[in-house]
């Protein structure tokens, strides 16, 4: 028996088994929290700095930075592709319907990389900035950390129809939101809690005006409030924050809001409504810290969708534009 274990061909079906294994798993096995380790050791306080630097100037900025992750990873992975400005040649995704007049954050990462760029030329990239900072805005903002896997490296091109479809919108019902979600690869409970990062940030009149004057599953007093800053027609850009009670603080006011019927968009009253993610609002209502548990573990989630490694792609050097 011994004898036939090494045979020749046992050996090599073990060795092709290997092969397909890594080959399989070679997109997570490249990510790697100490990619910098050695290359650029001063990366993660850089862009720490910065960021906080930046939340302090405008608290906004960190849920803007957040969501800038977001737009970027749901179209064609985490490649940086959202930052490329439009060309002869292409059409990036700043005009998309989601992102138009709306993701902001654009001039942070600037900052950021020239900093990176001056300590080490060439070595870190834009997608890993992004995903950086939005776990650096989140903490700034008083939520949770989690360990960015780092080694995305940026994409030469942009799809403008990829982000007007992959990017949930905010019209969406509950089972489009899963859907959506599902498409990418989370749960119906994964997508609840990334919807949590809602407790930030602010939303236009026009991503709400239907809301909160055609629906009825939202609290009167609340639809009355927001009238005055987001009149039936003309306002679109008027801001509102998508949490009432605390807009600057990363807890998990959001769910208790839908409780109470105080969703700003569409979307985010969809999660309790009746349907099959009200216990899941109400557990994250009633519990900050398995929200913010489950929050960190879908960030870590949505990070590593489908990014490019290796020799695939290219550091950019301005992250607007290809090298």
């Amino acid at each position: 028996m011994a004898s036939e274990t090494c045979s020749p061909s046992n050996k090599l079906r073990f060795l092709l088994g290997m092969v397909l294994f890594l080959l399989m798993n070679m997109t997570t096995a490249q990510l790697s929290s100490t990619f910098y380790s050695t290359t650029c050791p001063k990366a993660l306080a850089t862009i720490k700095s910065a960021v906080n630097s930046a939340v302090s100037n405008e608290a906004r900025m960190g849920a803007s930075l957040l969501r800038l992750h977001f737009h970027d990873c749901f179209v064609n992975g985490c490649d940086g592709s959202i930052l490329l400005d439009d060309t002869a040649n292409m059409t990036g995704e700043k005009t998309a319907v989601p992102n138009s007049n709306s993701v902001r954050g654009f001039e942070v990462i600037d900052t950021i990389k020239s900093q990176v760029e001056s300590l080490c030329p060439g070595v870190v990239s834009c997608a890993d900035i992004v995903a950086v900072a939005a776990r650096d805005s989140v903490v700034a903002l008083g939520g949770p950390s989690w360990t960015v896997l780092l080694g995305r490296r940026d994409s030469t091109t942009a799809s403008l129809s990829a982000a007007n479809s992959n990017i949930p919108a905010p019209t969406l019902n509950l089972s489009g939101l899963i859907t959506a979600f599902s498409n990418k690869g989370f749960t119906a409970k994964e997508m609840v809690a990334l919807s949590g990062s809602h407790t930030i940030g602010q939303a236009r009149c026009t991503t709400f005006r239907t809301r909160i004057y055609n629906e009825t599953n939202i609290d009167s007093t609340f639809a009355t409030s927001l009238r005055a800053n987001c009149p039936s027609t003309g306002g679109d850009n008027s801001l509102s924050p998508l949490d009432t009670t605390s807009s600057t603080s990363f807890d998990n006011a959001y769910f208790k809001n839908l409780q109470g019927q105080k969703g700003l968009l569409h979307s985010d009253q969809q999660l309790f409504s009746g349907g099959s993610t009200d216990s899941q609002v109400n557990a994250y209502s009633s519990n900050l810290g398995s929200f913010t548990t489950d929050f960190a573990n879908a960030m870590v989630k949505m990070g590593n969708l489908s990014p490019l490694t290796g020799t695939s792609g290219q550091i950019r050097t301005n992250c607007r534009k290809t090298n």
